[in-house]
């Protein structure tokens, strides 16, 4: 532990002439004019809490060295936001909608999902589900313009309906027929 006397000793014989240096490096380091002075004093004073457990052998670096590291962690901190401004962007209307991007991913992933499911459809059932579902068409409609009777549309359409939920949720997204279906549970599978 160094003595007052000699702490003030060495901050007048080597630290006092840095300040016009040190001045020139803050200023060049630290765009707010205004904090020139209080910064200065912080770093002298850090210089001194430091040299409290023993004189520097070299001032001007040993200075330096706080100076530079004391405007880092001003910097840092002053990148901090407290959590009272962010608990108001709540209560400010979005001008931009910041989870558009992600909607839209979302969107085209699911999309992109609905047309694989529609592939992995026979081509007589993923026409009549495109006719209904995408097209928009009535059962009547779908019916006369394929030549096909009311029923076998609503019976394909449930299907296909059927196998894309199916491949939605991560299944195989093939048509069960339930024919098959029930001969299987039948036969106990």
């Amino acid at each position: 532990m160094v003595e007052d006397k000699a702490i003030e000793d060495w901050f007048c014989r080597e630290v006092l002439p840095l300040e016009r240096s040190l001045t020139h490096f803050i200023r060049r380091n630290w765009r707010v004019t205004d904090d020139l002075v209080d910064l200065r004093h912080d770093i002298y004073e850090l210089a001194i809490a430091g040299a409290r457990s023993g004189l520097p052998l070299n001032t001007g670096p040993y200075v330096f060295t706080v100076a530079r590291n004391h405007l880092i962690n001003r910097a840092k901190r002053a990148r901090i936001v407290s959590f009272e401004l962010i608990a108001d962007l709540e209560a400010v209307e979005p001008e931009v909608d910041l989870l558009a991007t992600e909607r839209h991913l979302s969107a085209r992933e699911a999309l992109r999902r609905v047309y694989e499911g529609l592939e992995k459809l026979s081509p007589r059932v993923r026409e009549i589900v495109r006719l209904r579902k995408v097209d928009g068409l009535s059962v009547d409609e779908t019916a006369e313009r394929l030549g096909i009777g009311k029923d076998a549309v609503n019976h394909q359409v449930m299907m296909g309906m059927k196998a894309l939920a199916d491949h939605m949720l991560g299944g195989s997204g093939k048509i069960v027929r339930p024919k098959f279906d029930r001969r299987r549970r039948e036969a106990g599978q």
